[in-house]
């Protein structure tokens, strides 16, 4: 078989176009969601990703609203909040109660946005709230799928650059000040690349179920395995793994919507790393005794 030949069996062993775009944005974004993830886990700021959610929805809504394509205002509403809450917070580091100070209306805000775009313009989408919410990655093109994973793996990049002092900063931000680390800086930074994290991740699996891809991987490896550079490759395995399967098992099964599909893989997946974790705990105590 010559090489042409082959190149034209791996891309229709891929399936349609449309779905080799979902999993190439997909892959892309799976990565990035499993570095961005560990460190929002290791940090405590689980929070933070499950408001930004509220904003990705009530910033897509916004710039629809305006008449500007949602990903302006996705990024531009998640990066900005992500940043608003560092500086509310300590050090870059947002707190609950920066979180908190926000989160309760932005939903209802994005439900007004919503309401202004369905009722101003004569074109408009009606089902536009349920694809922001719930994701629309079978939906995009060949040009978003390679932007998509352009702009993931810039945040893979970014994230690789700062995960050594990020690392020493979450784990003893005292000793990290006093060697001279610029904690407030990586806190912001930080941050910055969680909302874009979460623009991206917005559209494979929506607004709504965002959080489950930023959680659910980083939060399985780290009952995995308790070496930190070990657990963030394996959140970003997890990640990928579980992108493939729910895009695979929603492909193979039209009635399941993606962002469904790939929740319930990282459901799985969580649910046997904690099952996995107690057996060892449960083995290793057997020993001890």
């Amino acid at each position: 078989m010559t090489p042409l030949a082959e190149a034209g069996w791996v891309v229709a062993w891929l399936g349609p176009a449309f779905f080799q775009n979902a999993l190439l944005a997909g892959t892309a974004i799976a990565v990035a969601a499993g570095l961005v993830g560990y460190f929002l886990v290791l940090r405590a700021q689980v929070f933070t990703g499950d408001a930004l959610s509220h904003v990705a929805f009530t910033g897509a809504l916004a710039a629809l609203a305006f008449g500007y394509d949602a990903r302006i205002g996705l990024f531009t509403a998640t990066i900005a909040v992500a940043l608003l809450l560092g500086m509310l917070g300590r050090r870059g580091w947002a707190d609950d109660v920066a979180i908190g100070s926000v989160f309760s209306w932005i939903l209802g805000l994005g439900t007004f946005f919503l309401t202004l775009y369905i009722t101003t313009r004569s074109t408009a989408d009606s089902g536009v709230g349920v694809k922001v919410l719930f994701g629309s990655i079978f939906g995009l093109s060949a040009d978003q799928a390679r932007t998509a994973a352009l702009i993931a793996a810039s945040i893979c990049l970014a994230m690789l650059a700062i995960a050594r002092p990020l690392l020493f900063a979450s784990l003893d931000e005292a000793v990290a000040t006093a060697r001279g680390v610029p904690v407030r800086v990586l806190g912001f930074a930080f941050l910055a690349l969680v909302g874009a994290c979460a623009a991206q991740a917005t559209q494979a699996v929506g607004a709504l179920l965002l959080l489950g891809l930023l959680a659910a991987p980083a939060g399985a490896a780290m009952r995995l395995t308790a070496r930190p550079y070990r657990a963030l490759v394996l959140s970003a395995v997890l990640a990928v793994a579980e992108m493939w399967a729910g895009l695979g098992l929603s492909y193979a099964v039209p009635k399941l919507p993606p962002s469904f599909a790939i929740m319930a893989a990282a459901t799985v997946v969580y649910a046997a790393a904690v099952a996995l974790g107690r057996r060892r705990a449960v083995a290793g105590s057997v020993v001890v005794r």
